[in-house]
Order: structure tokens, then C-alpha cells, then sequence
């Protein structure tokens, strides 16, 4: 049985090297890409960095977004020609980087932002014939969005109101996007206050927007940065009471 149990622990610590080594194999940067429908913000860069020691095939996959009010939802990949990404595909070398070239060929002047996954995954390499062996593939996924460059979002904290959720004290905050174009609340801050039936303040916090986006981040199912798309309405709703100091 001892023996057993060295043979599972042995194997385990075989499979977290394993997951260990692809995780920090390879780096994506950026992660967030914003371009423009017209002029020199047409274009980006997107740079996948090798560090594993073997070639690293890629395959390149876009995905359409549609904002809901409750983030944004992925479509059918490959189904949009709008977003051009070039290569396809590559086999990035040990120790090397590739770049992929992002770019807007759709309408110039678009009336509200556009938003896409630029997936890029990992191909499982073809072994030998009688050869058998755990592969770990993986994928990362680098949001862009597309605006008009003379469109502007206007983000407004519309409502707030206390709620209840699971027996705590939370906020739900409606914020707005009355603009043309999407925007990050992470680039803004948000103020709260509390007065009582008299008017009194007996309540005040400010918080930035990479707090608030940190502290909802794990209740709120919407883009990263908190991209807001022009014309829609978000309720974020997160337990931000700690952040508050309200607990």
C-alpha cells in the first residue's frame, strides 16, 4: 500500500511539472487590444513568446462578442471578416517570438464599438507511431475592441442601491454608457456616500477604478478592464461591502 501511495504522489508531482512547465512555457502580451475603424489605429501587434524548450505550433481562432447586460457573449468563431489576423497560424521556435498582426477591415465609421476574442491556441503535436504520452494544450484569449475614433464613451453612475446577498450587506451599482464608444470604468473613480434621514453624510469612500474593477472582478461576468460598449447598460452587482469597510 506505501508503495502505492509513492507511486500516486510521484505521479501527481509528474503531472503538476507538467501543467507547471506549459504554464510559464509561453506569454502573451498584450491582453487588451483597442483599435480604431479608421487611421493609423487600424493595426497591432499581438507578440507570443517561446520559452519552453520545443517548437510551439499555433493556430489562431476569432471570436464575435455581443454585449448583454451581463458582459459579453462569445459567437461562433470564425464567423466575422471584419478582424483580420495574420498569420493564421505558426510554429514558434524554442526561445523566440512570434507577432501576430491584428487588424480592422470592416466599415470605417461604425456607430457603436465592436468587440472580439482573438484566441490562440496550442496544437497538440502529432507523436509517433506506438508512442504514447499526456499532452497539456492550452489557449489564451486577447480581447479587442474596435471604435470609431470620433465616437466617445460617457460613463455615468445611474443608480445605487443596499441589497442583500447571502445574508451580507452589498452595493448594486448601475452604471451607464450613453456614448458611441466603449469604455473602462477601471480608467475612472467611483465615490460613495451615505447620508442619513436628515442629509447628513455619515458615510463617504472613494475608490479607483482598478479597486472597484479588482474588487468585482470575481462576481461580475463582464469584459476585462470592464469595457462598457457604447448604448448599453451594465448592473454590476459584486459584495464590495469589505472594499467599503462595511464589515
Amino acid at each position: 500500500m506505501e508503495k502505492i501511495l509513492r507511486s500516486l504522489v510521484a505521479a501527481c508531482l509528474g503531472f503538476g511539472a507538467l501543467f507547471a512547465g506549459a504554464a510559464h512555457a509561453t506569454t502573451v502580451s498584450p491582453v487588451i487590444v483597442d483599435l480604431q475603424s479608421s487611421g493609423r489605429g487600424v493595426v497591432a501587434n499581438i507578440s507570443v513568446n517561446n520559452t519552453g524548450a520545443s517548437s510551439l505550433p499555433i493556430e489562431i481562432h476569432v471570436t464575435p462578442l455581443t454585449p448583454t447586460a451581463t458582459g459579453l457573449q462569445p459567437g461562433k468563431a470564425d464567423s466575422d471578416d471584419d478582424l483580420l489576423v495574420t498569420p493564421p497560424s505558426a510554429l514558434v521556435p524554442a526561445g523566440t517570438t512570434q507577432t501576430f498582426r491584428v487588424q480592422w477591415i470592416g466599415d470605417p465609421e461604425l456607430t457603436a464599438s465592436k468587440h472580439y476574442y482573438v484566441s490562440i491556441d496550442q496544437l497538440p503535436v502529432k507523436l509517433p507511431e506506438g508512442q504514447s504520452a499526456v499532452q497539456v494544450v492550452y489557449n489564451f484569449q486577447v480581447l479587442v475592441s474596435v471604435s470609431s475614433p470620433d465616437k466617445k464613451p460617457e460613463l455615468a453612475v445611474t443608480a445605487v442601491a443596499p441589497v442583500i446577498v447571502d445574508g451580507k450587506p452589498a452595493v448594486a451599482i448601475t452604471v451607464r454608457n450613453n456614448g458611441q464608444a466603449h469604455g473602462y470604468i477601471s480608467q475612472h473613480r467611483l465615490k460613495i456616500t451615505a447620508t442619513d434621514s436628515s442629509g447628513a453624510e455619515i458615510f463617504s469612500k472613494t475608490i479607483s477604478g482598478a479597486e472597484f474593477q479588482r474588487t468585482l472582478a470575481y462576481v461580475t461576468k463582464v469584459a476585462p478592464a470592464f469595457s462598457l460598449r457604447g448604448g448599453t447598460r451594465e448592473v454590476l452587482r459584486g459584495m464590495i461591502a469589505r472594499g467599503l469597510g462595511l464589515r
